[in-house]
């Protein structure tokens, strides 16, 4: 996953810049990583990342750069790192804040290792306890792996335990291998980013640029989890989703799954021969399919995908009441859905949250 961006933001203003930029609380201790968002004024979602304190040490090195104040490590996704990068240089020199954003994107490697056996694996080739004790989800340190320095994080876009190890580019190949070679015995594979992606969508997490734009404020995808709404410290955003609270949302993001039986479509968009029917979940999906609830309209899907562990096609839309008024909870569990796809609807089932593992177990090691 080295496509990914990976900033450094370092300086006696880089707290400051922090708490602005970002809407998670991140006054934790060096060694954690938050997930979190960061807004527009309008409070849609620029960008969703991890921030990772860091602890100042004797010798500046591509995984620990010397500052002085604070200093923090960002991961974002590769496609949109330039978007990232843009929007916080921005806010840095709107702000006037005294500190330095680092791209260390080309200086830095990053593999991901998930899956139940990434645990066994990785005790072989890091050189320290990875239990949950020693090494908690959403930490990180610096530590040897095969003899080379790297820094390991306990998180997960796929929604298993595992870890990602973030490795000086001249140190990738060797790390990969060591890797490759203790998991011979587990079964360790590689796989690609179609694999992420219906992974992701499974357990119900948020792909920039899909099911999250800078026009879907955290709130209405889902994310309030994200947002320090209860602390009085401000946030880039924060006054617009106080008046969205306030005001209840307008429209939501929901999930859904293919369901069967299927039905056609009572209030057909298009001229000509019935819609026809088909006898299978499998049903391929891809985005801008249409939400219907209720024989009306409400919404188009963002993202779908096809869910391997529950063997049914997901997608991903945003739902509005088309009385204009707030999309409630109980609006989202009582209509009767359909997916639309080329001329054929689909009986759908929506979700509040993910089908899958729906207790989080399976990134805290329990299978």
């Amino acid at each position: 996953m080295s496509y990914f961006g990976k900033f450094y933001l370092v300086g006696l203003d880089a707290r400051e810049a922090a708490n602005w930029l970002f809407t998670a609380d991140i006054s934790r201790p060096p060694g954690s990583t938050v997930y979190t968002c960061m807004l527009n004024q309008r409070g849609g979602t620029e960008s969703d990342l991890t921030v990772s304190r860091l602890a100042p040490g004797p010798q500046a090195s591509l995984l620990a750069p010397a500052f002085e104040g604070d200093g923090y490590y960002l991961a974002v996704g590769g496609a949109v790192a330039q978007h990232n990068w843009s929007h916080i240089t921005t806010v840095l020199q709107d702000r006037k804040f005294r500190c330095q954003l680092i791209d260390s994107s080309e200086d830095l490697g990053m593999i991901s290792i998930q899956g139940p056996a990434s645990r066994a694996i990785l005790q072989e080739v890091l050189d320290t306890d990875l239990s949950d004790e020693a090494f908690p989800f959403s930490t990180h340190k610096l530590v040897t792996a095969a003899g080379h320095l790297v820094r390991a994080m306990r998180l997960s876009f796929v929604g298993e335990l595992g870890w990602e190890l973030h490795v000086p580019k001249a140190s990738c190949v060797p790390v990969y291998r060591a890797v490759m070679a203790a998991g011979a015995k587990h079964g360790l594979i590689n796989a690609g980013y179609r694999a992420i992606d219906s992974l992701s969508i499974e357990k119900g997490y948020r792909h920039w640029h899909a099911d999250l734009r800078p026009d879907d404020s955290p709130l209405e995808a889902g994310l309030a989890f994200t947002c320090r709404l209860k602390s009085p410290v401000p946030f880039l955003g924060r006054e617009a989703l106080e008046q969205q609270r306030a005001a209840g949302l307008r429209r939501r993001l929901v999930c859904f799954t293919v369901e069967e039986p299927l039905w056609t479509c009572p209030h057909p968009v298009v001229s000509g021969p019935a819609f026809s029917t088909a006898s299978s979940s499998k049903v391929p999906m891809f985005g801008l399919e249409a939400i219907w609830r209720n024989g009306q309209v409400v919404g188009h899907v963002r993202r779908a995908d096809f869910g391997f562990a529950i063997d049914k096609t997901i997608a991903y839309g945003y739902i509005r009441d088309p009385s204009g008024g707030p999309v409630s909870l109980d609006f989202v569990k009582s209509g009767d859905y359909m997916l639309e796809r080329m001329g054929v609807t689909y009986a759908a089932r929506a979700h509040l949250k993910s089908p899958f593992d729906p207790d989080n177990k399976r990134v805290k090691g329990i299978y």
